[in-house]
């Protein structure tokens, strides 16, 4: 199997580049090899390389994870945490609906995942030059803000589109969102696309299809065990802490995170443990403390 290429590499930067830079250098090689531009037997696979390695680099957290566990952090089983397993999980490059095409017969979603259309970045920059290309016909593009409640177990909600030129009406249109949608998510209706920016949760941060919950414990239980009950997105259950439990430790829930939105099943959750340090201690509470300490 060929190893991957860095990622810094496939997009000529440094580790050091900025989130402008970045951006600047996949607009120049995007555009470059294109497939509608570039003719090359191997600018499909460029082009899907390009994409891949700014999907990761553009992100905050995945440039993270990158850059502490190269490729590896992506892939099924890789990462950081107990095991070999992170809470990065595997990388879905993907989101709901891929964006689609129609000028190189790539009908039913783009070979090279979900991206933004180089020709559409240099449209809003520099003021257009690229919309005729082959004769692609735009599609309306509009963008609906849910709940992470509505983003994990799926939504139908009614919209107002507006049609035609400013003050011509609007019309009402009732749609879909799959369950496991995240922001940034694509998706493609009959006549027109919808991209989701989907709320923060207190409760829990989302990494992919993974999910990490905070859960603090007393330092009694951290220090001797015992049962939790633990909130989920799907109810609460009970897990087992070992004695000796440390601050930071990951505790993975196989199936209990975010659906999969393309296929069945869910991601993981892992349960990021804290210990409680009280702050005010009864005389008898800091001599028995004393005497764990002597011990």
């Amino acid at each position: 199997m060929a190893t991957k290429r860095d990622y810094y590499d496939i997009l000529g930067i440094s580790k050091s580049a900025s989130d402008m830079e970045i951006k600047r250098a996949y607009r120049k090689l995007a555009l470059e090899w294109h497939p509608d531009r570039n003719k090359a037997a191997n600018a499909n696979e460029k082009f899907k390389e390009i994409n891949e390695a700014y999907a990761v680099l553009s992100s905050k957290d995945k440039r993270s994870a990158y850059d502490q566990f190269g490729h590896s952090a992506f892939a099924p089983g890789g990462g950081m945490g107990a095991g070999g397993q992170g809470p990065f999980g595997g990388f879905r490059q993907q989101g709901p609906f891929s964006y689609t095409y129609s000028t190189n017969g790539f009908e039913g979603g783009s070979p090279f995942g979900d991206f933004i259309d180089p020709f559409e970045i240099f449209e809003q920059f520099f003021g257009g030059g690229f919309s005729g290309a082959r004769g692609r016909t735009r599609r309306e593009v509009y963008e609906i803000s849910i709940s992470f409640d509505e983003a994990i177990k799926g939504v139908t909600k009614e919209v107002m589109l507006p049609r035609g030129r400013a003050g011509e009406g609007s019309e009402k249109r009732t749609i879909k969102i799959p369950a496991g949608v995240d922001t940034g998510s694509r998706i493609r209706f009959d006549d027109f696309d919808i991209v989701v920016a989907v709320k923060k949760d207190r409760t829990f941060q989302r990494q992919g299809d993974d999910l990490i919950k905070e859960h603090e414990l007393s330092y009694a239980k951290a220090a001797l065990g015992g049962v939790e009950e633990i909130e989920t997105v799907e109810g609460p259950v009970k897990i087992h802490i070992q004695p000796g439990t440390q601050p930071g430790t990951l505790i993975r829930l196989r199936g209990k995170g975010a659906p999969h939105v393309h296929g069945a099943g869910n991601g993981d959750l892992y349960i990021k443990i804290q210990i409680h340090i009280p702050t005010h201690l009864s005389r008898r509470q800091k001599e028995l403390l004393s005497e764990l300490e002597n011990e």
